[in-house]
């Protein structure tokens, strides 16, 4: 039994799909499947047939581990996080050394670098590049509690507040690459 639904959209021809044309030549529904029922666009009117198959429950995920995976597309830029954030580290240590001679400056700069470049390498095999992730996500966490310490110590924005800030983006890049590259090696 086929049930169907009518929306009047007001006058013009907007586009028309039916079973006859393949998906693959129809250009609004590029993927396969978005709903579970036709469409015939025209004449001002959409109808959607099998409509009732609209109201379906989705399907329990089959892996109960693949169900809490994060999705997100940060986890692709986790190399180039490690890679600037640690030249970052790099330069602003070098020029709070020159601007004020502060050594422990120096001294966080390189080795908040050293550790980046340490997380860079280890990301780049498969095998070791949770590993990588965890050390990114681990400094980056020590780094935005300095800065955060200090912003809340001297009250002063700067140059506290901009670090804090990069640090809690590298962060957020860091755990979201740890968290899909620790579900898919499940």
């Amino acid at each position: 039994m086929m049930a169907s639904a009518t929306l009047n959209l007001g006058r013009g021809y907007l586009y028309q799909h039916h079973s006859t044309v393949p998906r693959s030549k129809s250009p609004a529904f590029s993927n396969p499947k978005p709903f579970l029922g036709d469409f015939i666009v025209g004449n001002g009117k959409l109808t959607v047939n099998n409509a009732t198959s609209l109201g379906a429950k989705p399907k329990a995920a089959s892996n109960p581990r693949r169900r809490f995976s994060c999705t997100s597309n940060l986890a692709e830029y986790a190399q180039t996080t490690s890679a600037v954030y640690g030249f970052l580290l790099l330069s602003g240590g070098f020029f709070a050394f020159t601007r004020t001679g502060s050594k422990g400056s120096l001294l966080g700069g390189v080795s908040g670098a050293a550790v980046m470049a340490t997380a860079y390498y280890l990301m780049q095999t498969p095998e070791t590049e949770a590993l990588g992730d965890a050390l990114g996500f681990g400094s980056a966490f020590l780094f935005a509690c300095v800065f955060g310490i200090r912003l809340a110590a001297t009250r002063k924005f700067a140059p506290a507040g901009p670090l804090l800030a990069l640090s809690l983006s590298a962060l957020a890049v860091f755990i979201s690459a740890y968290l899909q590259d620790s579900v898919t090696t499940l």
